[in-house]
């Protein structure tokens, strides 16, 4: 593993946040000034490819990577944030209903956030209030 890829490893497994490759590229610029995104960039589809971090893709939005411990995700479908849930391992309940092997699974359930629900309920219906 070059110096690079460990420390991108390492600041995905010490976060618990999902991070985007310009957050990392800006962390890891502090302590490898000459280090570019292009690196950063090719390490995280190493890391990702190889099974070692988890590259989470979320429709309009820039991937964010994430570490390997089991859990899923819940996003809000309007801003996009992204927070860890611990549902427990469904593969089991998952495999007894398709006949194929499965090898794993990405649940991601979509919700509002309170921020996004706050601000739904603050703008005015379509139609409302026009004269």
């Amino acid at each position: 593993m070059t110096k690079y890829e460990q420390a991108i490893f390492e600041l995905i497994e010490s976060s618990r946040s999902h991070l985007t490759a310009e957050q990392i590229y800006a962390t890891l610029k502090q302590r490898y000034p000459t280090i570019v995104l292009a690196t950063v960039y090719n390490n995280l589809k190493k890391l990702s490819q190889s099974g070692m971090v988890h590259k989470v893709t979320v429709e309009g939005q820039p991937d964010r990577y994430d570490r390997r411990i089991r859990h899923d995700h819940l996003i809000c479908a309007d801003c996009g944030a992204l927070l860890d849930i611990d549902l427990g391992d469904m593969i089991q309940q998952f495999q007894e209903r398709v006949p194929e092997l499965l090898l794993g699974y990405d649940l991601r359930l979509l919700y509002r956030c309170e921020a996004c629900r706050r601000k739904r309920e603050a703008s005015p219906k379509e139609g409302e209030g026009q004269t």
